[in-house]
């Protein structure tokens, strides 16, 4: 029985062998004619090339083009320079680096004014420095900074305020000599260390801190000084709760959404200029 089952096996593979056979010889027929033309390719462009010079230098160039262009669209464009100093240059501070009252100040201003906490931390820390130095309640300088510019440090007025504390920087120009000069009125804090020191001034001349607003606000010899001082001292006990851990006063909404101060005349900005 298995004589017989290998009788009929034997045929088909030798039809098999002869198939593969025969498709091993195409193949190597077709490998040996397409070696032959690509030889015969390679000789037509070295006879064409040899005899037009500046045919080959046009293909060379637009292969070299195309080479480039390739390599820069795989490299991802650099926008500016490396610059590793540059986070030296931001006024910041970790907020578990202040005292509590400080902290909780930084952070109940970070979120009513939409601003960076590290920076804001950083300010109401200069504010406790500069208050302690000039004498001055650190809440009521942190207020000015909020009604003035909502803690904007490139706040500008239309009569030419700027920066934190929107000090009249062609005013009080000289006050800036020692930052490098008036462009420092944009760095924020060269504008708190000028803006305190003004605000000093002005309430040393008036006598109190209500009036010494109405000078800082331009409205010293002005029957009213639209809201301003009282808008400050309403800022100020927001503060000074928060520090405290009570809760904020109450007051209409409308009374207690900060807006910038509006922008002195430049009659009152005279006043001010002869009040200093």
């Amino acid at each position: 029985m298995h004589a017989g089952l290998t009788a009929p096996v034997r045929p088909l593979a030798r039809a098999a062998a002869i198939v593969i056979r025969d498709i091993g010889n195409g193949m190597l027929v077709i490998s040996h004619n397409t070696l032959a033309l690509l030889g015969l390719l390679l000789v037509a462009l070295f006879t064409v090339f040899a005899s037009q010079p500046q045919l080959l230098h046009s293909v060379e160039h637009h292969a070299l083009t195309w080479l480039n262009e390739r390599r820069e669209a795989r490299i991802e464009p650099s926008l500016a320079p490396d610059e590793p100093g540059a986070a030296q240059r931001v006024a910041v501070i970790d907020l578990s680096d202040l005292p509590r009252p400080q902290a909780a100040i930084s952070q109940w201003l970070a979120r009513r004014y939409k601003v960076a906490p590290e920076a804001v931390a950083r300010i109401v820390q200069e504010a406790w420095t500069l208050g302690d130095r000039a004498r001055i309640d650190p809440t009521l300088i942190l207020a000015v900074v909020a009604i003035e510019s909502n803690f904007n440090p490139f706040a500008q007025s239309p009569v030419g305020a700027q920066g934190l504390m929107q000090v009249m920087t062609r005013v009080h120009d000289d006050k800036y000599d020692s930052f490098g000069g008036q462009r420092a009125a944009l760095d924020p804090l060269a504008n708190v260390r000028v803006g305190v020191q003004v605000l000093k001034d002005c309430i040393q001349r008036a006598g109190s801190v209500a009036e010494g607003l109405r000078f800082y606000v331009g409205a010293a010899n002005l029957p009213d000084d639209g809201g301003y001082a009282n808008k400050v001292l309403f800022e100020q006990d927001l503060l000074k709760a928060v520090a405290a851990g009570r809760p904020t006063p109450s007051r209409s909404i409308k009374e207690s959404t900060p807006s910038p101060a509006p922008a002195a005349s430049s009659e009152q900005v005279a006043l001010v200029s002869a009040s200093l």
